[in-house]
């Protein structure tokens, strides 16, 4: 990254002149852009084996898939697969008050990438208990450096108003997809072809890699970022251990008790997850807003936020099947060659990624040159056209399904066209879904509100995981063709209110 360093000359939004930037950012983002892409490496290495290691060596695994694995049936895979990256993505809510009450952003992110590294490091041993006890360390670590790690990137820049922030989190945003692009090919690969755990491990090295890089370029961050904006009392600080511990004394004492009368099952830990995943977004969001500390145009504001929050619910709720749903559909019913190249299924999650890095450059710069013209779509205009594209990416998905219902292999350009209308889909809603939580965050919840923006991710994972537990086939036509429609009129509904949420969120949204 060396190379991408330039000189900026002074002016409105930029550094000094003689200043050392990054792509015309300040320094500091390339530290955070190599932090954010080794721990996207790690978890998105760990995250395309997770459902094909679930699977391997059970009914649903495709032909000749490697043994070795927990022998699971796919709702099974989906179910785990699902709350894993709902807890990941709640866990982001508690990680960002420690980032504003009790360590700063920049403490939370060097303890969480260490925990992170000790739940990769878990996966690589061999046995069902530490696999989830991996699982675990490595939804809590990155729950803690989530939303802190996108908080450090706004304190590099002069306030909401300054003209390169927007910038910075798209060249942010191009780090966690090189990072999400690489660990397939090379994790994916080692850990299909040549032992699952072992590609666990490599998880954990690059991870290691990001935690030595994010120390070595911290001088490099806003002063803020060291910083506590609302440090706890001590009396708050005993208060709130004392809570914890009677609640983790109650968990632990129920759970004893489940697991000695011989009830316990795997339910018993998802369900309580997936509906606390769904009552806890719902309850943060009402508790903000009415809080008396806010003002009236941070009221206001909040209100128009919940609606950018549901809509982002339902497209997360879709794409995020990626790496479930459509990952068994490539194992066992999609081709495993391409133009006389052999590879594994989980090189199909480097699409993705490979799609955003493509095709971003081209929406930033189209977005730019309508901004010129007075005809940048609005915030809300966007998030509608990314609902109804995350759709539209399902009701494609539909018919290589029906292809593949007699136990013929499909052409794998299907999932790479689907993934392509999604990859459109995202790029209209996660960038500007992160700046504008930044927009729109009340002071009081800073980091906070970057967690909130994640819990999105967390509504629409525990409504799969609900779903699955319940028995519905998430693999079927029917219910494919049904969550296709609901986001398309999901973004038909946005559309049609877009005036109203221009009004609450301010003239520039």
């Amino acid at each position: 990254m060396a190379s991408s360093l330039t000189k900026d000359g002074a002016g409105r939004g930029n550094p000094p002149a003689g200043t050392t930037t990054f792509f015309g950012h300040p320094r500091g983002l390339a530290t955070l852009f190599m932090t954010e892409m080794w721990e996207r490496f790690s978890f998105y290495g760990m995250r395309a084996l997770l459902v094909l290691y679930l699977i391997s060596g059970g009914p649903d695994a495709g032909e000749g898939s490697q043994g070795g694995g927990l022998a699971m049936d796919e709702a099974s895979a989906i179910g785990i697969y699902s709350v894993y990256l709902a807890m990941v993505y709640l866990l982001a809510l508690p990680g960002g008050w420690f980032g504003d009450r009790v360590w700063g952003p920049r403490k939370t992110v060097a303890v969480a990438a260490g925990i992170i590294m000790a739940g990769h490091l878990a996966l690589a041993v061999p046995g069902e208990a530490m696999f989830f006890a991996g699982l675990a360390l490595v939804a809590l670590g990155s729950g803690l450096l989530k939303a802190n790690i996108s908080t450090m990137v706004g304190h590099l820049y002069e306030g909401p108003d300054d003209p390169r922030r927007d910038g910075g989190f798209t060249v942010f945003y191009m780090g966690i997809n090189i990072g999400a692009f690489a660990a397939p090919l090379i994790i994916g690969t080692v850990g299909e072809k040549v032992n699952w755990h072992l590609g666990f491990a490599l998880a954990a090295v690059g991870m290691a890699l990001g935690l030595i890089q994010f120390l070595i370029g911290t001088r490099h961050l806003s002063p803020r970022s060291s910083e506590v904006p609302t440090p706890l009392t001590l009396e708050e600080r005993n208060t709130w251990l004392r809570k914890g511990l009677i609640w983790l004394a109650v968990a632990a004492v129920f759970y004893t008790i489940v697991v000695a009368t011989g009830h316990f099952t795997l339910n018993w830990a998802m369900v309580p997850i997936t509906v606390a995943g769904l009552i806890i977004p719902a309850g943060v969001l009402i508790r903000i807003k009415r809080d008396k500390d806010l003002s009236a145009t941070e009221q206001t504001k909040m209100t128009g936020y919940i609606w950018f929050f549901v809509a982002a619910a339902v497209f997360w709720m879709i794409y995020d099947q990626g790496g479930s749903t459509m990952s068994s559909f490539a194992d066992s019913k999609t081709s495993d060659s391409l133009f006389g190249i052999n590879f594994p299924a989980s090189w199909f999650q480097s699409v993705n990624p490979l799609w955003v890095m493509a095709l971003a450059p081209v929406f930033a710069s189209m977005w730019l040159a309508l901004a010129r013209r007075n005809r940048e779509p609005s915030t809300t205009v966007k998030f509608a056209m990314a609902l109804v594209l995350i759709g539209a990416s399902f009701f494609i998905f539909v018919v290589p399904m029906g292809m593949a219902s007699d136990g013929d292999t499909v052409s794998p350009m299907w999932l790479v066209s689907i993934y392509m209308v999604q990859t459109i889909g995202e790029l209209c809603l996660s960038p500007v879904g992160l700046s504008v939580t930044t927009k729109m965050a009340p002071a009081k919840y800073a980091s906070q509100m970057m967690g909130v923006w994640f819990l999105a991710v967390t509504a629409g994972d525990c409504t799969t995981g609900l779903l699955t537990i319940a028995g519905v086939d998430l693999s079927g036509q029917g219910v494919i063709a049904l969550e296709a429609t609901l986001a398309v009129l999901a973004g038909v509904a946005v559309w049609m209110y877009r005036k109203k949420m221009v009004q609450l969120l301010g003239h520039d949204h």
